[in-house]
């Protein structure tokens, strides 16, 4: 399709060129094009209602490279991007690295298996080196609580998007988690402010239950932990400091007209630690049935981070479900983590670049 005036040469719509000049104008048009908005993406505790829109409308935009045939966009040539991840993961691993590659950004993955760490290294030290070599953004996982907000303080060129740290944060989980509740809820012509959400399972240590309780209390949600409470302690509540965050050890009571319900895993490796007799007996009392959604929360949605022990947090007639949003959310995954590698790598000089490139 194109389109012209007299006089002029037709203006090409559908090539390439054009899609990456679109792209890069919507992106600017909600504020994205000032890297002064943020250095680093340490967590979702401590942003604003904006910054996470700012997140969610680039995301959007970039659902939209993901559909295509073509899924790549030249926005950040040149740039590169080092994953260091201290603690195993596929899926997440794979969804920054394909994300960073549609983004036509060099990509290197660096594991501790196969790092300096295993020779004694210390994490300060394996950053600093990593920074030496000039990346633009550090993507780091790390198994204890605040390890990207330490590396963080010690690096003046590169910045760092947590992956996950410990029980802590794990903020590009809780933005694509949102992101899939805009799409679905703007289909019913709604939006993702006042919403009851309620997070079933093992909160105390979960990193994506406490991003996600940051997000939506920063959007003005009532929020629910529902769970034994040695996974939920009654104090819970108290440690984010609003009135919105209610604590449930019955079931039926916290599902009871959630919009939201979230499925923490069950922490498999954490049972011999007894937070709970065991499996069987937990699942009796905490798995999310349909049975019990149809009848407390007849319109409720369901998410999970996965991944999913059926049968034991989940039942798979929920996970299969009609109100399952579960195969949006790992879809939505790589569209969030470009948005967030967009913010943070891309420069506003580059965008001329980007186009012109092209």
């Amino acid at each position: 399709m194109s389109s012209h005036s007299p006089g002029k040469s037709p203006i090409k719509t559908d090539g390439p060129r054009f899609f990456v000049r679109y792209l890069l104008v919507k992106l600017s048009s909600v504020g994205l094009t000032d890297r002064s908005m943020v250095d680093h993406l340490l967590g979702i505790e401590g942003l604003s209602k904006t910054d996470i829109y700012r997140y969610l409308d680039a995301a959007h935009s970039f659902v939209e490279v993901s559909e295509r045939d073509i899924k790549k966009v030249p926005t950040l040539r040149g740039k590169t991007i080092v994953h260091v991840f201290f603690e195993p993961s596929t899926r997440t691993l794979a969804s920054f690295d394909i994300a960073g590659k549609r983004l036509s950004a060099d990509t290197i993955n660096v594991s501790a298996g196969s790092s300096s760490v295993k020779k004694g290294e210390t994490l300060l030290d394996t950053v600093r080196t990593l920074e030496s070599m000039n990346p633009d953004v550090l993507v780091i996982r790390h198994s204890e609580s605040g390890a990207a907000r330490f590396a963080s303080q010690y690096l003046s060129r590169s910045s760092v998007v947590n992956a996950g740290d410990g029980s802590h944060e794990h903020p590009t989980q809780a933005l694509l988690d949102l992101l899939t509740l805009r799409q679905h809820f703007s289909a019913l012509k709604r939006g993702i402010e006042g919403l009851k959400i309620g997070f079933v399972g093992d909160v105390r240590h979960s990193r994506v239950a406490r991003s996600n309780i940051w997000a939506h209390l920063a959007l003005g949600n009532e929020v629910r932990l529902i769970g034994p409470s040695t996974l939920v302690p009654r104090e819970f509540a108290a440690v984010f400091g609003s009135s919105s965050v209610k604590v449930e050890h019955d079931l039926a009571t916290g599902l009871r007209g959630l919009d939201v319900v979230v499925c923490l895993r069950m922490q498999l490796e954490r049972q011999d630690e007894h937070f709970v007799p065991n499996l069987d007996e937990y699942s009796k009392e905490y798995c999310v049935s349909e049975r019990l959604l149809k009848q407390l929360a007849p319109s409720s949605v369901v998410l999970h981070p996965g991944p999913m022990n059926r049968g034991t947090e989940i039942a798979g007639e929920v996970a299969d479900g009609h109100r399952s949003l579960i195969r949006r959310q790992v879809n939505n995954g790589v569209a969030v983590r470009m948005a967030v590698l967009y913010l943070l790598a891309r420069t506003v000089e580059s965008h001329e670049v980007g186009v012109k490139g092209e």
